[in-house]
């Protein structure tokens, strides 16, 4: 997808409406947040996909260093943001993660091993990106990820939750 030609942005909330497009989570009235500008799929003009910046750093690291390189915004923890958009760069796969669970069944195969995820056990929930949004793309096992992320580095502890 081809980028447009408005730049990528750091706001403050109007309201409390718009949802994070890498956590799903509601971004309050207030809280800043990031604006990854796209053209818009369904018509003429841009698109606006509203991030956390931390969800951002995480699985939209090029937009995300690019604003911060051209914002005058005082952005809390810039520093933090940029080591972790730079990790998630360093290794490609970092960017499909999208949360951990444990398994319901087992059914699904891990895309690293191909061997089943018990049911009960821990697993890496993955997604790809295109055109604005995140498909499913299978899980890894926990004990996979190195081998598939090719880092160890994919368990960050944050202030609200645990992010795989």
């Amino acid at each position: 997808m081809r980028e447009c030609g408005v730049p990528h942005l750091f706001a403050l909330a109007a309201s409390a409406r718009s949802k994070c497009r890498g956590c799903a989570r509601l971004i309050r009235r207030g809280e800043l947040r990031f604006g990854e500008r796209l053209p818009n799929l369904f018509g003429e003009g841009e698109m606006t996909l509203w991030f956390h910046p931390a969800c951002a750093a995480y699985k939209r690291p090029q937009p995300l260093l690019q604003a911060l390189g051209e914002t005058l915004e005082n952005v809390p923890d810039r520093e933090g943001l940029e080591r972790a958009a730079r990790a998630s760069l360093a290794h490609r796969r970092i960017p499909r993660i999208d949360g951990g669970e444990r398994s319901p069944s087992g059914q699904a195969r891990c895309r690293s091993c191909r061997q089943a995820i018990l049911r009960g056990s821990w697993r890496i929930r993955l997604v790809f990106y295109e055109e604005g949004r995140f498909f499913p793309a299978g899980y890894v096992h926990l004990a996979c990820r190195k081998a598939y992320f090719e880092t160890d580095a994919v368990l960050v502890k944050s202030s609200t939750s645990v992010r795989t």
